[in-house]
């Protein structure tokens, strides 16, 4: 049977981009749909912005750090307004740069939200297209619980597009996202509380990590309510009224909420089951090389639920592509991923935690730890602690995993990621030249 296309991706984010051009460089008739901007999560309303408005809140504290250098105060302000505009301008350049890139790669981009009528056959608006073969990789989205009030909440693609900065800030949530836009907020001057449910945020990473950056926040002035949940929201004249449950039950009066509490695959509308494709726990089904149940239907990134990062999806994306079109079979792994989390103080991580190499090893693994002032702050008094963790397996010397907190903790842990996924040893690393002097060649000299 001919086809109108070779490959058809519904999802123009990391994933779908990447797999698109990729197969369209072997040769391959390909299409793709986006029924919102180019660029998916990550590019317009997620990493990118986000990142871009982590630098424009470290401003205030490196005012405030260059005293202890010599330079004079700063009396500085702050312009929301300035902000929102350059990144979404910055937005928008990359968004178009996509749609370039698909234009030089030979795919044709669609606009509308494509649903599947059969397994070879989509419609998108009031066209019906067949396509060989079809990958999904429309991602995820932001959740809220269902509670009175919750309407008045915004939800992280909502933080770009504030007209005005909240002065008093709530955060409900206590994962990456919620830790990010409570450091964003409070390093631009913003009164921030975040709403935990547990007593430390970022369940799943290591458990020094996750003190480690509590307590840095804490010192940055960001106010904690542990162990504690939102039960309602009221709008009421001074703002936000929340209603708490849990061990703190003083109500909260905030400008603005954000709600941050998880995310799911975004399959509503697309019609899997006329396809045959299955989904497990709300997300599609796929085996390891990204294949879901209908054979000739691929799934890729978030939509997945498997390890819900941006290169991750690119990898899976590229991994499909040379598999299926460039006679390149492979997929790759998902264990000992590197990953980070820009809050302030920054954290990256990869590898097992402790907790994970003491489930698989029992006693057989060593930590070695180190917590000290960084050299940058030894002039301006401010109380900043590093902190650099290697997690070793005794029987064999071989590195488990690596944590930080601290400045460049991201650019430091994508090296050491290398060698951990190289099988490197603690004696690799003890025989290894440090860079002095730096942070980074704590990582080296650890006893």
């Amino acid at each position: 049977m001919a086809y109108d296309y070779d490959l058809f991706v519904i999802g123009a984010g990391s994933g779908g981009l990447a797999s698109s051009k990729r197969a369209a460089s072997y040769g391959a008739k390909v299409a793709i749909a986006e029924n919102s901007v180019v660029g998916g999560t990550c590019v317009i309303r997620g990493c990118v912005p986000k990142k871009l408005m982590v630098y424009a809140s470290q401003f205030s504290h490196l005012y405030k750090d260059a005293v202890g250098y010599g330079w004079s105060e700063v009396e500085s302000s702050f312009d929301w307004q300035k902000l929102t505009q350059a990144v979404d301008t910055e937005v928008k350049r990359l968004s178009q740069l996509h749609i370039s890139f698909l234009e030089k790669a030979g795919v044709e981009l669609i606009d509308g939200y494509a649903k599947f009528i059969d397994a070879h056959t989509l419609e998108v608006g009031d066209r019906k297209i067949t396509a060989d073969k079809i990958l999904v990789a429309v991602g995820a989205k932001a959740v809220r619980p269902e509670i009175p009030g919750i309407e008045h909440s915004i939800i992280s693609d909502d933080m770009f597009l504030l007209p005005e900065q909240p002065k008093r800030f709530a955060v409900w949530g206590g994962g990456y996202i919620a830790v990010e836009f409570a450091g964003i907020l409070n390093g631009l001057g913003s009164q921030v509380t975040e709403i935990i449910r547990r007593d430390l945020i970022l369940r799943g990473f290591d458990q020094d990590l996750r003190s480690h950056i509590q307590e840095g926040m804490t010192k940055h002035g960001v106010n904690f309510r542990t162990n504690t949940t939102i039960e309602k929201i009221e709008k009421v004249e001074e703002g936000l009224k929340l209603t708490l449950t849990g061990d703190d039950t003083e109500p909260l009066i905030v400008d603005a909420l954000l709600c941050a509490t998880g995310r799911q695959p975004k399959l509503d509308g697309l019609n899997l089951e006329n396809a045959g494709v299955e989904t497990i726990k709300g997300a599609i089904a796929v085996t390891q090389d990204s294949r879901t149940t209908q054979s000739n239907i691929f799934a890729v990134g978030d939509c997945t639920d498997r390890v819900n990062l941006t290169p991750v999806a690119i990898a899976e994306g590229r991994a499909f592509a040379d598999t299926e079109f460039g006679h390149l079979p492979r997929s790759i792994s998902h264990d000992n991923i590197a990953t980070a989390v820009f809050s302030q103080p920054e954290a990256a991580t990869v590898g097992m935690t402790e907790a994970q190499a003491q489930e698989k090893f029992g006693d057989g693994i060593k930590c070695y730890r180190a917590v000290f002032r960084p050299m940058f702050h030894s002039l301006t008094g401010a109380d900043e602690k590093v902190l650099m963790k290697l997690i070793v397996e005794t029987n064999t010397d071989r590195v488990l995993g690596a944590h930080m907190v601290g400045k460049d903790s991201a650019e430091l842990i994508q090296g050491v990621a290398i060698a951990v996924n190289m099988g490197a040893t603690k004696k690799d690393f003890d025989n290894t030249m440090g860079i002095h002097p730096s942070s980074g060649e704590e990582f080296v000299t650890m006893r």
